[in-house]
């Protein structure tokens, strides 16, 4: 397959932060969708499991409140290393407009 398509790379940030409404959260993470990530544009929006930005080379970012503890999963799929960063960075920045700041 990876002949066919090239690499995709993954990561994950798990980020602790104080308690916050996870209802809220996917919904202002959707409300506020940027327009692009790591200078890809976000083409679709899917919020079944948190919110998860779709890009325009099928990468994507995904912002997904912990179902147990106050912990927010931030995952990241793209061809580079540095474009997986890049949007980790980013989902991190865009969660923490809408959560309280970490303990």
């Amino acid at each position: 397959l990876q002949s066919s398509v090239g690499p995709f790379l993954y990561d994950r940030i798990d980020k602790h932060v104080r308690p916050f409404s996870k209802k809220e959260l996917v919904r202002q993470l959707k409300d506020a969708a940027p327009a692009e990530l790591a200078g890809l544009p976000v083409t679709r929006i899917n919020d079944r499991d948190g919110v998860k930005y779709l890009l325009g080379d099928d990468s994507w970012l995904l912002i997904r409140p912990s179902g147990t503890e106050p912990v927010l999963r931030i995952y990241a799929e793209a061809r580079s290393d540095e474009t997986v960063q890049q949007l980790l960075q980013q989902g991190v920045q865009l969660a923490e407009q809408f959560i309280p700041q970490s303990e």
